[in-house]
């Protein structure tokens, strides 16, 4: 890893089945890996282009209480944008110069160097800071798993935020996106991966102009358009996940 990526979008949800559903039967998605964590089961599918998905779900415990917490306070939905990064102090350091003071900071691990940007200094989403060494875990793909559809790419992740100016410079600056379009109330950025990101100043009401939300994932099939029995399923999927689905006919 030679640049920055965002590498995936997690979604937290107490039931896998539906995820594994979408994004695996309707969305095409391939397993890419996945395990056990304290506290915590996760398992990441990939697609032919742009960042992966993660689906996170509790297994009990002290360890587990970040993400029921979530759950209890907001159902399943996005609940992270994961960045690696090939240096997590220079990564950390210039997150700092953006005024951001980082959390549950943990470089002891050698193979997994982490931090964390809170929603209230991200735009309204969790931002993980990841440094991975060696190759990822290799488990096998978990038998709930759909038989994967027809393959698509996950082209762009759309997030709602209160002060455009502010997030552009994070997303840009502190975490390395290139800026390909800027113009009125809408910025697009893109990474070394195919991962795009678009977004959108918007205050809602009630909405702090730090605050945000993710507005849409964003997948476009390769080789055929969605039928109309996709659609419908896709958009029953996504509700039961708390996830806002655009997908590009």
């Amino acid at each position: 890893m030679t640049s920055t990526v965002l590498d995936h979008v997690a979604i937290g949800t107490h039931t896998l089945t539906d995820g594994w559903e979408l994004f695996g039967g309707v969305l095409g998605g391939r397993w890419a890996y996945g395990g056990q964590s304290p506290g915590f089961w996760w398992g990441q599918v990939q697609f032919s282009a742009g960042p992966k998905i993660e689906l996170l779900t509790p297994t009990g415990g002290p360890d587990s209480a970040f993400l029921e917490r979530f759950l209890t306070a907001r159902g399943p939905g996005p609940h992270h944008l994961n960045f690696i990064v090939p240096d997590i102090k220079a990564a950390l350091s210039r997150v700092e110069a953006a005024g951001i003071e980082p959390v549950q900071v943990n470089l002891e691990n050698l193979r997994w160097k982490e931090a964390f940007l809170r929603p209230r200094d991200a735009y309204g989403v969790v931002i993980q800071l990841a440094e991975q060494s060696g190759l990822p875990p290799e488990h096998p793909a978990p038998g709930e798993l759909s038989v994967a559809g027809p393959s698509s790419a996950f082209t762009l992740v759309e997030h709602h935020v209160g002060d455009l100016a502010g997030a552009t410079a994070l997303f840009g600056s502190a975490l390395e996106g290139d800026v390909v379009t800027a113009s009125g109330s809408t910025a697009e950025l893109t990474w070394d991966n195919g991962a795009r990101l678009r977004l959108v100043e918007t205050l809602e009401a009630g909405q702090q102009r730090s605050g945000g939300r993710t507005a849409g994932l964003h997948f476009r099939r390769d080789r055929a358009a969605f039928g109309a029995d996709d659609l419908s399923l896709a958009g029953e999927l996504a509700e039961r996940l708390g996830v806002l689905l655009r997908l590009d006919r």
